[in-house]
C-alpha cells in the first residue's frame, strides 16, 4: 500500500473569507477586570461585540443572521 502524507497549513482570516464563510462568527473568551467576557468575532477575525454571558453572545450571533462555529 502506498502512503501519502498531506501537510496542512494555517489558514489566514482572508483564506476563510475566500471560501465564502462571511456568514459565520465565533466566540473568543477575553479576560477583563470584571471577569471573563465573550468577544463575538467574524470569520475575518474582527471583533464586533462583547458580551458578559456566553448564552447571550450565541443568541446575538444567531439574531444577526450569522452561524456560530466552534474553534478548537
Amino acid at each position: 500500500m502506498n502512503e501519502q502524507t498531506t501537510q496542512t497549513g494555517v489558514m489566514s482570516a482572508q483564506d476563510f473569507l475566500a471560501l465564502g464563510v462571511k456568514d459565520i462568527a465565533y466566540l473568543r473568551p477575553i479576560e477583563a477586570p470584571e471577569g471573563t467576557l465573550f468577544a463575538i468575532c467574524t470569520a475575518d477575525g474582527n471583533q464586533v461585540a462583547t458580551m458578559a454571558e456566553r448564552k447571550v453572545a450565541l443568541a446575538t450571533i444567531r439574531q444577526n443572521g450569522l452561524e456560530p462555529v466552534s474553534l478548537h
